[in-house]
């Protein structure tokens, strides 16, 4: 034991290391935050699709030669994100149908971008890196991490403060709008803030991966809580705890930080299944 917490603190003597650590705990905290509601709004895979879409506009951004991805990223992931949130009760195609037709398009569209105009010699390696996060994480540049902090503390603090607003939303946007409260309003702000995690979780497990980023924590949580409060609070500390287990292990071991963090999140899962399973057998 002793010798295992020599080599974390000598790994964490590298700054790559903790500005790793530093991103993949505060993703994983907003991923967890909106995660909740977004499995409650019947939107769980929109991670997916939305990743895929901020794939494609990478690709094209990396094409142009554009210095700062984020610049296209970012508007277009957001914009995608409202479209698919804000109006997608009231489009003629909805819900699964606009996330999946959205996520391929994007996704064909970016893959075929980076093969007519490749930007380095080995594509595959490219698109590999982006589906899979592969070791983006662990080259983050100073720069990155704090916008990548300033952007996570933004949203939580968004979550936090529209708590409540969010909270009647996310349960039934109808009666929240005949009490008062503008569904359309805070609708916009979930795909905003959906976007920006989105964005951001690319780096920490690549965009085939994301999903799992946001249901796991919320599906597992729900198996033990019954309350919205509850739920939240430990969907938040499972995805943090799965998200530090997972980069330590992927330093300490050699393996994709991407995959190693959903396989813990898959092994938390079963474990709260299995948890919640024997609860209602016990009840019973």
């Amino acid at each position: 034991m002793g010798e295992f917490f020599g080599q974390i603190t000598l790994y964490f003597q590298f700054p790559f290391v903790r500005y790793a650590f530093i991103v993949g705990v505060l993703i994983s905290l907003c991923s967890s935050l909106l995660g909740v509601t977004l499995v409650l709004k019947r939107f769980s895979f929109i991670g997916d699709g939305l990743s895929h879409v901020a794939f494609g506009a990478m690709a094209v951004a990396a094409v142009t030669g554009l210095t700062n991805q984020m610049l296209i990223v970012l508007p277009v992931t957001v914009a995608s994100a409202i479209i698919l949130l804000k109006n997608g009760t009231r489009a003629k195609i909805k819900g699964d149908a606009a996330v999946a037709m959205i996520s391929v398009s994007a996704l064909a569209a970016g893959y075929l971008v980076m093969n007519l105009f490749p930007t380095s010699s080995n594509v595959s390696a490219d698109v590999c890196t982006s589906l899979f996060g592969s070791i983006s994480i662990l080259t983050l540049t100073k720069m990155q991490v704090w916008l990548s902090a300033a952007l996570s503390v933004a949203a939580v603090a968004v979550f936090v403060l529209f708590y409540n607003k969010i909270f009647a939303v996310t349960f039934d946007g109808n009666f929240a709008s005949a009490t008062g409260v503008n569904s359309g309003v805070y609708n916009l702000i979930i795909a905003v803030i959906t976007a920006v995690v989105i964005v951001l979780a690319m780096n920490l497990v690549g965009s085939l991966l994301i999903s799992a980023l946001i249901i796991f924590p919320a599906l597992s949580a729900m198996r033990v809580f019954g309350n919205f409060r509850a739920v939240t609070i430990c969907s938040a500390i499972l995805s943090v705890s799965c998200s530090a287990l997972g980069i330590l292990a992927s330093i300490l071991w050699g393996t994709p930080v991407g995959p190693t963090i959903v396989v813990a999140d898959m092994a938390v899962f079963v474990a709260f299944y299995l948890a919640g399973s024997f609860k209602r057998v016990k009840i019973r």
